[in-house]
């Protein structure tokens, strides 16, 4: 932690060195992606795209889950999703799922953690079709990351821009361990290196 506070501290010194780019992103954002990955400590949407500061709205879930739209729901979510696709009109989605994953293989092999209920119920959201055990984690992953392409497609504003065509959907795949990212090809039905 302590390394942390230190960078921190420091931090100022760095945008006194950039004063304008900060001043510009302290008067408006313009993201051109919102980029839904998994809270997993190993996933740094900036380090994997190489965006700068105002460049990505980040959506960080367990699991990268994309609950599917319930109108009563208040979830936070919906919330970004709505706040990224109106009110800053993104023009580009992104979910990246990748190896590895706890939340994934807990849906795979349907193993409860004792004592994290939320999560349990967590995990209930992304409507993981089971599969056998035996399914190697990445292939997993990536069926569910298809599942969450699909539950974006049932939010009304989302929808609503892929019918304008004035939003695109990705569903990229990244391999902590190569650092290679995958994207899904919808025609080929098939993730293919980006």
């Amino acid at each position: 932690m302590q390394s942390l506070i230190e960078n921190a501290r420091a931090f100022s010194s760095s945008v006194a060195e950039r004063r304008g780019d900060f001043t510009a992103l302290a008067e408006e954002q313009r993201p051109q992606v919102l980029f839904i990955s998994c809270s997993d400590a190993r996933i740094v949407p900036s380090l994997i795209t190489g965006a700068r500061p105002g460049e990505i709205i980040e959506l960080r879930t367990a699991g990268n889950i994309v609950p599917r739209h319930r109108t009563e729901a208040n979830c936070a979510v919906g919330a970004t999703l709505e706040y990224a696709v109106i009110a800053l009109g993104v023009p580009d989605i992104v979910v990246c799922g990748h190896s590895c994953c706890d939340a994934v293989q807990d849906l795979v092999v349907g193993r409860p953690r004792p004592g994290m209920a939320m999560f349990s119920r967590w995990l209930q959201r992304a409507e993981y079709n089971s599969r056998p055990a035996s399914v190697r984690r990445g292939v997993a992953t990536q069926h569910h990351l298809k599942t969450q392409l699909e539950h974006l497609r049932s939010y009304p504003c989302v929808a609503r821009r892929l019918r304008q065509r004035q939003l695109r959907l990705h569903g990229w795949f990244y391999d902590i361990a190569s650092g290679e990212v995958l994207a899904y090809n919808s025609r080929e039905i098939a993730f293919r290196p980006l």
